[in-house]
């Protein structure tokens, strides 16, 4: 008798082992779609205050998942910002500054790991949809860094022959196939609705395998266009019905997941590059209370809109205020994939238990801002940001047009150290910096180990880790 009972628990026992084994290697590595708008604003979408936008569908996924609203892009500018993204590097650290324009000799080092290789040697199908904007030699290439398809353009919508301001200066705006230019883009009013449909179908071809899908939406970037389905139909000018559309082709996205079945192995996020280009006025976004835009280090140019959408772990109705930042994706996608990281040193952190609302403790005891080349603008600790002495732009509270031709910048000259705290003063008006010395001297303390690290040109310090960007041989 007691042998029986030892051999049916032993049964028993193997049989709870083997389910278990069973389970763990059926275990499905979750999907990542991730949305990159281009130049919009922090108040843009209704989840984060706009009165002129209706972004249902983005308002949605903010009510399932999480709002983050202290999230920083790595850079107030194109390519730096996208660079940093897929690398988790601080844009200096590999070479990256400003926006590369047609014909550049710079590029993606092929020595750095992208999101896009280190989720394709776990066996990932991925595709970039959009703007690449990583330069666009062959060796450059998105299908050349670890992404198994690609359609759009190579640099910024606006590097074309209708420049607003410079007509003459760029060549002809390809639409590339892969690594094959299919056709001169001359009007670009589907654009939006055709990067869309080329995601449905990559949701649908590939629902049996883990996928990483990066779709770089061109628009908000000016020349603004929308296709003939929302062209008006927000009745708030052109620049809203850009963003109702953005804010659908989330909707065919999510519809395309849930129908395949998808919607609970798959992580969603939702942002921009950087802030609005507030000289092209009524056709740039809104930063809300935040000051200034795009190209600037002040709030308005780099914190941005971010969504994150896991139903598995996020729970509805998130709002994360830790300061986040875009170079945290590369490591956290490497954490929730079990995905090797590169032996290249990264400045990024996993943020995976703040977005889950096991932590709100800060994953970085500082988080630096850079702009123009290698200059140290900005460092934010905890509540603080203080700003060492530079040169920046500004539109003096001069309001732009509306007809897609910018006005000129002023640039005006910092001259002292400034401090704000961010939670009593947003806007940063109220320079305290004369008032908390001793969290003056910490930063000053956490911004010379940075400048160590990758440099300053604004202090002349040069980095000893920093990292060469392509070069065409």
């Amino acid at each position: 008798m007691k042998t029986f009972k030892f051999t049916s628990l032993l049964l028993g026992l193997l049989a709870m082992l083997f389910v278990s084994c069973e389970s763990n290697s059926e275990k499905v590595p979750p999907n990542i779609v991730f949305v990159l708008t281009d130049d919009l604003g922090f108040e843009d979408l209704s989840s984060y205050g706009s009165k002129i936008t209706n972004t249902h569908n983005l308002d949605k996924l903010a009510s399932e998942g999480a709002l983050l609203n202290s999230y920083y892009s790595p850079q107030a500018v194109c390519s730096a910002s996208r660079a940093a993204i897929l690398t988790g590097s601080y844009p200096n650290r590999i070479g990256f500054s400003g926006a590369l324009g047609p014909n550049s000799k710079k590029g993606i080092n092929s020595n750095e790991l992208l999101i896009s290789e280190m989720l394709k040697d776990k066996g990932y199908k991925t595709a970039a949809y959009g703007k690449w904007h990583l330069g666009d030699n062959k060796k450059f290439l998105p299908t050349r860094h670890g992404f198994d398809d690609f359609y759009g353009i190579l640099y910024s919508n606006d590097m074309w022959p209708f420049h607003a301001e410079y007509p003459d200066s760029y060549p002809d705006l390809m639409l590339y196939d892969k690594e094959i230019p299919i056709k001169i883009l001359e009007d670009q009013s589907n654009l939006t609705k055709e990067l869309t449909l080329k995601s449905v179908e990559f949701i649908e071809k590939n629902k049996d395998n883990p996928f990483f899908l990066y779709l770089a939406h061109p628009q908000p970037h000016v020349p603004l266009d929308a296709s003939a389905d929302f062209k008006g139909k927000s009745k708030n000018g052109l620049y809203s019905d850009v963003i109702q559309e953005i804010d659908y082709s989330v909707g065919a996205i999510m519809k395309a997941l849930k129908d395949n079945n998808l919607e609970d192995n798959t992580i969603v996020v939702f942002t921009s590059d950087n802030g609005p280009w507030l000289s092209y006025g009524k056709h740039a976004g809104s930063t809300g209370i935040y000051r200034e835009g795009k190209g600037t280090t002040w709030e308005g140019g780099q914190r941005v809109p971010c969504i994150v959408w896991y139903p598995n772990e996020i729970k509805p109705n998130t709002v994360i205020s830790t300061p986040l930042m875009g170079i945290d994706w590369l490591p956290t996608f490497a954490n929730v994939t079990n995905s090797n990281l590169s032996e290249n040193k990264i400045d990024g952190k996993n943020i995976w238990e703040i977005l889950i609302n096991k932590t709100d403790k800060p994953p970085h005891e500082a988080l630096f801002f850079y702009y123009h080349v290698n200059s140290l603008h900005a460092v934010r600790y905890g509540d603080w940001k203080m700003y060492f002495p530079h040169r920046y732009r500004t539109l003096s509270g001069r309001e732009g047009r509306d007809d897609g031709i910018p006005i000129k910048y002023e640039y005006v000259n910092l001259e002292t150290t400034e401090l704000y705290n961010l939670i009593d003063d947003p806007s940063e008006t109220k320079n305290i910096y004369n008032e908390f010395p001793e969290i003056a001297k910490k930063i000053e303390i956490l911004a010379d180990i940075k400048r160590k690290e990758i440099g300053d040109d604004l202090t002349k310090v040069n980095g000893t880790e920093n990292r060469p960007i392509g070069m065409i041989d």
